[in-house]
C-alpha cells in the first residue's frame, strides 16, 4: 500500500519524454543549421578562394579547387586600377547620404509622433508614399532636374537622390522607434519646464539611439551599394564609385574573374565592419517599428 514508487517512476517516464522530444528537436534544428550555413559558406568560400589565385589557375582548375599557389597580385592589382579612388568616393557619398537622411528624418518622426495633427499626419503618409515608387520609374525626371540644377557627373548628384529615397524607410523606422517612449517622460519633462527642442534633445534623441543607428546603418547600406543613380548621373572616371569601378576589371573580350572578386572582397569590408559595430542596435531598431 505504498503508491510512492509508481508515482515516482510515473514523473520519471514523463520527464524523460520531453527531453528525448527536446534533443531530436535540437538535432532535426541542427542539422537544418549546418545545411543553412554551407550555403552560406560556399558562395563566401569561392569568392575568398578566387581572391587568392591567378587568372589562369582560376579558368583551369574551377571556382571550388583550393589554390595551389595562393597569391596577393589580384588585390594590389584592384588598388593599381583606382580602387582607392573609388573607395574615397564611396566613403564621401556613404557620410553625406547618413548625415542627410539622420538629420532629416529624427526630427520629422519626431513631429509625427507628437504633433497629432492633421498636417503631420498628411505628411507621414506622403512619405509613406515613397515606399510604393522605385527610383527606375522616375530615374528620366530625376536626371531632367539633376541637369537643370547643374550637378550632373558630381558626387552631389549621387547624394541627393539616394537620400531622397532612403527617407520613407528612415521615418518609418524612426516614428515607430519613437512612439515606444512612455507618455510619462513626457509630461515629466514638460513639468520640469522643457520645451520642444530640450525634450526632443534630452529625451527623445538618447532614447531613440537603437532606431537612429538602424537609419543611419539602412543609408548608409543604400548609398555604400547604389548602382542606378551613379550609373546615370555621373560619367568622369574621377566621380566613380565602388559599384561602377568593378567595371575596370571587365574587359572587351575577357573578364578578369580573381581580380574583379578581389575588388568586390575589398568593398564588402567597410561596410561589414560598420554592422558588426552596429548590430545590437539594428536589431532593437527594427523591432521598434510599427504603426499608428
Amino acid at each position: 500500500m505504498n503508491p510512492a514508487p509508481v508515482s515516482r517512476t510515473g514523473r520519471g517516464r514523463t520527464a524523460r519524454r520531453p527531453a528525448r522530444a527536446l534533443r531530436r528537436a535540437n538535432l532535426l534544428a541542427g542539422a537544418g543549421a549546418l545545411a543553412w550555413l554551407a550555403v552560406v559558406a560556399l558562395p563566401v568560400y569561392v569568392l575568398l578562394v578566387a581572391t587568392v589565385r591567378p587568372s589562369d589557375g582560376y579558368l583551369r582548375d574551377g571556382p571550388l579547387t583550393p589554390p595551389s599557389d595562393p597569391t596577393l597580385d589580384n588585390y594590389a592589382e584592384a588598388v593599381r586600377n583606382g580602387f582607392l579612388t573609388f573607395v574615397a568616393n564611396t566613403a564621401v557619398v556613404t557620410v553625406a547620404v547618413v548625415a542627410l537622411v539622420v538629420g532629416l528624418a529624427v526630427p520629422v518622426g519626431y513631429a509625427v509622433v507628437r504633433a497629432r495633427s492633421r498636417w503631420s499626419d498628411g505628411v507621414f503618409r506622403l512619405f509613406l508614399l515613397g515606399l510604393a515608387i522605385p527610383a527606375q520609374a522616375v530615374v528620366v525626371p530625376v536626371y531632367l532636374i539633376i541637369v537643370e540644377l547643374g550637378l550632373y557627373d558630381s558626387l552631389i548628384a549621387i547624394i541627393l537622390p539616394t537620400a531622397a529615397f532612403a527617407m520613407p524607410v528612415c521615418v518609418l523606422i524612426l516614428a515607430g522607434a519613437m512612439r515606444d517612449i512612455s507618455e510619462d517622460l513626457y509630461e515629466a519633462m514638460a513639468l520640469d519646464g522643457a520645451g520642444d527642442v530640450r525634450t526632443f534633445l534630452r529625451l527623445v534623441v538618447p532614447l531613440s539611439r537603437a532606431g537612429i543607428g538602424t537609419v543611419a546603418m539602412y543609408a548608409a547600406l543604400q548609398a555604400w551599394n547604389g548602382f542606378l543613380f551613379p550609373l546615370v548621373l555621373t560619367q568622369s572616371p574621377d566621380q566613380r564609385v565602388i559599384t561602377l569601378g568593378l567595371f575596370e576589371f571587365q574587359g572587351q573580350y575577357r573578364v578578369d574573374i580573381p581580380g574583379l572578386l578581389a575588388a568586390v572582397a575589398l568593398s564588402a569590408v567597410p561596410i561589414l565592419l560598420c554592422y558588426l559595430l552596429a548590430r545590437r542596435s539594428l536589431v532593437r531598431g527594427l523591432m521598434g517599428v510599427g504603426g499608428r
